[in-house]
């Protein structure tokens, strides 16, 4: 099966030795995305503000590779402070539309550049 490098320049270029995303067959790998602004590539502040910057990179990653949230099967958020969860599931209402796609939250020490949020996603392609 061969692979395809999928990238957006609304999304913040890569910052280490990954892809933004690796299309293999009907299925998308999204790497994990924090909350830079892919124009200036500094953090944004504030958490609601990270998080929404976060759903805005995965969104562009996500259209790159022709698909949306709707093709989202798999969500993996990472949290440095668990306290946030209810609002990153406000901020996920804006976003997403029943079927959900399965998630997992997790509480983490730090984040790159001290980041308070990142997601990764696994998009399913028709």
């Amino acid at each position: 099966m061969s692979k395809t490098v999928i990238t957006s320049d609304k999304a913040p270029a890569a910052i280490g030795t990954y892809s933004q995303a690796i299309k293999a067959g009907n299925t998308v790998y999204m790497s994990g995305q924090i909350p830079l602004d892919p124009v200036s590539m500094e953090l944004v502040e504030g958490f609601e503000a990270q998080t929404v910057q976060v759903f805005e990179n995965l969104k562009a990653v996500a259209e790159a590779a022709g698909g949306s949230f709707k093709d989202i099967v798999k969500l993996n958020i990472f949290l440095t402070d668990l306290s946030h969860f209810a609002k990153v599931n406000e901020i996920m209402g804006r976003y997403f539309e029943q079927p959900y796609p399965a998630r997992a939250a997790i509480g983490v020490a730090a984040l790159p550049r001290g980041a308070q949020v990142e997601m990764d996603a696994i998009l399913a392609l028709e």
